[in-house]
């Protein structure tokens, strides 16, 4: 019986232990599972969590630099940031970390958005060229009395900015031209009068300078006189397409095909176009055809497709020789380059390029260039193209910008009314101490290349206008420049009012003088005019609402530039100061400078200082509590 009974409770004794031990393993395979679990969990946070310390870090660093402000070059902007190398994609984490969400996935994620708002500054690689300009420094007028430039009625450098600046980035230095910034905007100065021998208008106005009281502001302004485009003599236009590999982007070979659509709906039946392209060869796609068959002149650029090398030598010597065979005697003869400027075949050398233009700019062919492009856009080619070619060049970066150049400004884009428009200003010793001009560095001239027929400078169409701006130091003021030790100093002091009268010069600040040529004439004119004291006001606000506005826009020019000029003016003052110009806007163009006001200071390296700032604490403090976890 005992033996019975203690073998049964031994049967019972090992099926517990079985079960217990069953139990356990159960128990031991789900701990090691939740740990393996929160392994991988840990690994996937880790793999989100250090690359978005490390850009914490940068963050913090770079917040112990300088706050000066000095924009810096295109290199150091970005076009089109790449995807944070840092984010873990969805086929590199690992099934669990696919579906697990705990707090600190939660923890990571937040500090990699934290991370990610400031890759606005990241470099980039580009290949864009600009022409280095060294800004107009004073001049004394003791040593320098006389000032003269080139007109100039490019606009490029004002859509190029806004492009920049609509990407989110402040323009490269060199890519800010005061004079084309200036220009791009369109005044009310009066017209010339119907029997005035010259076919401009010129006037001056006296302010004092809204950045230095004690200094004054000089605007010589000069209004081409308008045409209806029904009076225009018929043209013979070359369309000269870069269709090359690098135009096969949206912003640029489509962009100009819609471009020059709207030229097309321009154009009278007297008129005629020529369609050319040029990628590793060149073709003429469309001979010249009658301004009427719009039709036919749409189908040919609607065809146009990129690929291939950039022969653009090749594809110039092509265009110029359609222009020449549909040449109208009397008429528009002129070719429009469309490109990035990015050459890589046959003669790419500007000098060559240059000297090309220039003898068909002799034998009655102009050349104006469109610009598009960013990255690797040749800004400076395009440039010297249009400045040698007697024509203008405008820079694309939208459709509506194209309407602009294109339709609105149809008759001063390709009707020209003066040629080689040469400025020289002769200041008055007696009442002006220094002097600068307001951009126009890469339009300069010696003093005697005013007097040289065969020194080309810029031209102006119809309905065109041309303002400049100087800066004045009057006598008796403080200058920028030291006298000279071993030279004999004139008396700082003003001359007395019976001194003035003696000389007869009581209220000539300067003397203005104008060179130009009808076109198609080789020999120069002459308009003079004084500029008078007496035309002078008090305050900038008491000026002419353009005079206002030219003014907030080379403020502004200078500013993008980190100009030491205008002491520290900035983006209140311009803002104030061109809200008080609008005037009727017709077009918006200066509600839109507003706003790129508004958005160059938000882009400004101080603001943006301030602004990581903000994003950063919270972000130090939740990579704290990943830490601690």
């Amino acid at each position: 019986m005992n033996i019975t009974h203690n073998g049964t409770h031994h049967q019972h004794d090992i099926l517990a232990l079985v079960i217990s031990c069953v139990f356990c393993i159960s128990l031991i395979g789900c701990g090691s599972s939740s740990r393996v679990e929160t392994q991988n969990e840990t690994k996937a946070d880790l793999a989100l969590q250090a690359p978005a310390k490390a850009r914490i870090a940068e963050v913090v660093i770079a917040e112990t630099k300088s706050n000066v402000y000095m924009p810096q070059p295109l290199e150091a902007h970005v076009s089109a940031p790449p995807p944070p190398a840092y984010i873990v994609s969805p086929a590199e984490m690992s099934p669990v970390s696919k579906v697990a969400n705990s707090p600190m996935q939660q923890m990571s994620r937040s500090v990699q958005e934290n991370a990610k708002l400031d890759m606005s500054q990241a470099s980039v690689t580009t290949t864009a060229k600009y022409q280095k300009i060294q800004e107009n420094s004073w001049k004394l007028v003791t040593e320098e009395p006389v000032s003269t430039f080139s007109a100039d009625v490019d606009t490029g450098s004002y859509a190029n900015v806004r492009r920049f600046i609509q990407q989110g980035q402040l323009p490269a230095h060199d890519a800010i031209r005061a004079e084309e910034m200036v220009n791009y905007f369109s005044y009310d100065y009066a017209l010339p009068k119907k029997d005035d021998a010259h076919p401009f208008s010129v006037h001056t106005q006296l302010s004092a300078s809204p950045w230095n009281a004690s200094r004054q502001l000089l605007r010589i302004a000069i209004k081409g006189k308008d045409l209806a485009k029904e009076t225009l003599p018929a043209a013979n236009l070359v369309f000269l397409v870069d269709v090359s590999g690098s135009m096969d982007m949206p912003d640029r070979l489509p962009l100009v095909r819609s471009s020059l659509k709207l030229l097309v709906a321009q154009l009278r039946p007297q008129d005629r176009v020529s369609l050319v392209t040029y990628a590793n060869g060149t073709r003429v796609v469309l001979p010249a055809t009658a301004g009427d068959q719009k039709a036919k002149i749409n189908l040919a650029l609607e065809q146009l497709s990129a690929g291939g090398g950039t022969n653009g030598e090749a594809g110039i010597k092509l265009a110029y020789a359609q222009a020449h065979a549909g040449k109208i005697q009397g008429g528009i003869n002129r070719v429009l380059l469309a490109t990035d400027g990015d050459l890589n075949i046959g003669v790419t050398n500007d000098r060559d390029l240059k000297a090309l233009v220039e003898r068909e700019r002799k034998a009655g062919i102009s050349l104006s260039t469109l610009g598009v492009g960013d990255d690797n856009y040749n800004e400076a080619l395009m440039k010297k193209l249009a400045n040698n070619g007697d024509g203008s060049y405008h820079y694309l970066d939208s459709l509506q910008e194209a309407h602009k150049v294109l339709v609105n400004e149809y008759t001063s884009t390709l009707a020209t009314i003066a040629q080689d428009l040469k400025l020289q200003v002769e200041f008055n010793p007696a009442l002006v101490k220094e002097y600068r001009l307001i951009g126009y560095e890469l339009r300069a001239l010696t003093r005697e290349q005013f007097n040289d027929d065969k020194v080309d400078a810029g031209d102006i169409g119809a309905g065109h206008t041309v303002t400049a701006l100087y800066e004045i130091v009057p006598k008796g003021s403080k200058g920028n420049i030291d006298a000279l030790r071993y030279q004999p100093n004139i008396s700082d002091k003003a001359p007395s009012k019976e001194t003035q009268n003696k000389e007869a010069l009581s209220d000539e600040l300067a003397w203005l003088k104008l060179r130009y040529k009808t076109p198609g004439s080789e020999q120069s004119q002459l308009v003079e005019t004084p500029i008078k004291q007496t035309n002078m006001v008090d305050n900038i606000k008491s000026a002419d609402q353009d005079f206002r506005f030219a003014t907030a826009v080379a403020a502004w020019a200078q500013w993008l530039r980190g100009s030491s000029l205008i002491a520290n003016y900035g983006p209140k003052d311009i803002l104030a100061l061109a809200n008080s110009a609008r005037g009727s806007d017709r077009f918006g163009h200066r509600a839109e400078f507003i706003r790129l006001v508004e958005l160059s200071a938000a882009l400004h390296p101080v603001q943006a200082k301030q602004l990581s700032k903000k994003q950063t604490k919270p972000a130090v403090a939740e990579t704290a509590a990943l830490e601690s976890d």
